[in-house]
């Protein structure tokens, strides 16, 4: 068995405007540098055995704190990065209403095999993540890994746990920072915590 903790970055200005950010390089805005500085606060006394992070700089913008009080160098997986989104990164729902307005009802359909041009289809994105985790916890047995990543990425491993059809509306409640504590175990994930955010609401 392998313990994984899987962390959501923090927040970016794209999230607050609802924009498609997939796979460019956005960076934490000042809540989430504070929502950083609290998760490392909250899992100083926590040390994991190593500690990997998505390349994307919002995902190591939020390592960087929690790196800093294991003193480990996180390694960087670029599996386990954000589902690729093509011609829509970068866009706002609003904009991309307007400019793809006969693909838009079909992604609001969330079918697992639509992919938006150039983008991955949900069962693309779910292989290579379940490919990346599957990795990791065959490389560290018996080990507890804490891994930065994104919410998309989370969503497939929520839905893999739970038996939930890659097809259909999040079902899961996905908080910037949030701990999400899973194990590898007989090669299946079971989810045994999700979604604590408990240190954003305690006192700074």
């Amino acid at each position: 068995m392998t313990e994984l903790l899987f962390i959501r970055h923090g927040e970016t200005d794209w999230n607050r405007r609802q924009c498609f950010q997939g796979q460019l390089d956005v960076p934490l805005n000042a809540n989430g540098l504070e929502q950083a500085r609290r998760l490392g606060e909250r899992l100083k006394a926590e040390p994991h055995d190593a500690l990997f992070s998505s390349d994307l700089s919002r995902a190591q913008q939020t390592a960087a704190p929690v790196a800093a009080a294991w003193r480990l160098q996180p390694v960087l997986v670029p599996g386990l990065r954000e589902q690729r989104f093509g011609e829509w990164e970068g866009l706002d729902f609003p904009t991309i209403q307007a400019r793809f307005a006969g693909l838009w009802p079909l992604w609001l359909e969330q079918d697992a095999d639509f992919a938006v041009p150039g983008g991955e289809s949900l069962h693309q994105f779910h292989t290579r993540v379940l490919a990346a985790v599957k990795d990791l916890a065959g490389q560290h047995p018996g080990q507890r890994l804490a891994v930065v990543t994104h919410g998309g990425v989370l969503d497939m491993l929520w839905r893999t746990a739970n038996g939930v059809s890659l097809t259909g509306l999040r079902q899961c409640a996905i908080p910037n920072t949030g701990l999400n504590r899973l194990r590898w175990a007989g090669g299946s994930l079971v989810v045994d915590r999700w979604a604590d955010d408990d240190h954003l609401h305690d006192a700074p």
